[in-house]
């Protein structure tokens, strides 16, 4: 039988649904639903303990490798030279490393001198 005359003739035979009918399709069309989450919060706590069961033992092995390698001895860790054309060290006072390399290079481009040339001691921003 063709699906749009079966539904026409339905819609035309003016039968209606009861209120006791109308709430238990619609207890069971909530209920259904709420199936559903719970379906969902549970597959999402599984893998939620999976993972971090998977995190944990990676870092009891991180650890267990830090354990078995030789600390550096603080005797023998010396200063490590600064790279060819740099000015030495430079003391970041509350501020990020992107933000101290964009004031070095606009001051740099304001001076129009190469930054290999200048010498920057401390940046601290000010209040």
């Amino acid at each position: 039988m063709n699906p749009t005359l079966l539904a026409t003739q339905v819609a035309d035979s003016g039968t209606k649904m009861s209120a006791g009918d109308a709430a238990i399709v619609a207890l069971v069309g909530y209920g259904v639903v709420f199936l559903g989450i719970v379906m969902l919060m549970v597959i999402l706590y599984i893998s939620g303990s999976f993972f971090k069961k998977r995190d944990a033992k990676l870092a009891a092995s991180k650890t267990a490798e830090t354990k078995s390698t030789p600390a550096v001895a603080p005797a023998a860790a010396k200063e490590i030279p600064a790279a060819p054309g740099s000015a030495g060290n430079i003391k970041l006072n509350g501020i990020a490393d992107r933000d101290a390399a964009l004031i070095m290079a606009i001051t740099a481009e304001k001076l129009q001198t190469p930054l290999n040339e200048l010498r920057f001691i401390s940046i601290k921003e000010v209040e």
